[in-house]
């Protein structure tokens, strides 16, 4: 092998080496940083609607079935109630139902009333909450919600 091609070799090698170490000065700095956090809820102040986006909630919108000593239990992914819960909802504040108002801020005051007219999973089915809704009344903040009947999907 001739000098030549050994020095010509010795560069290619030797650029290829520079080249795949974090320090090179051939390899451009990545300044970007991208975070993930799976399974981590959003802020809401009163629960999330049980689909994706998941946005926010109105005030309203759930029943105190879906609260357990004044603490909300969750919906879609974020769902910790038992087995077969089916929970009372007010759709006429839901997006998917035609509403178009305003959805809380953190720390947003209440501006609505309560009428049970659908019993939903948390997960994005509707079924049967086993109990009436009809007594039911605001978003259960109170401290006294209880866990939703035993609806059948």
């Amino acid at each position: 092998m001739s000098s030549r091609l050994k020095t010509l070799l010795f560069v290619a090698l030797t650029l290829v080496l520079v080249s795949s170490s974090p320090k090179s000065p051939f390899t451009p700095e990545a300044h970007a940083q991208i975070a993930v956090n799976i399974g981590v809820a959003p802020v809401c102040p009163y629960g999330y609607f049980d689909y994706a986006p998941y946005n926010c909630a109105p005030y309203g919108y759930y029943g105190p079935d879906w609260f357990i000593n004044g603490i909300f239990i969750g919906a879609g992914p974020w769902f910790h109630g038992p087995a077969g819960f089916f929970g009372h909802v007010d759709n006429r504040w839901d997006p998917n139902h035609g509403y178009r108002g305003p959805l809380p801020a953190r720390g947003a005051q209440p501006f609505a009333g309560f009428h049970a007219n659908e019993a939903r999973d948390g997960r994005g089915h509707t079924g049967t909450a086993g109990h009436s809704g009809a007594g039911e009344h605001s978003a259960g903040f109170s401290g006294r919600g209880r866990a939703g009947g035993g609806g059948r999907r």
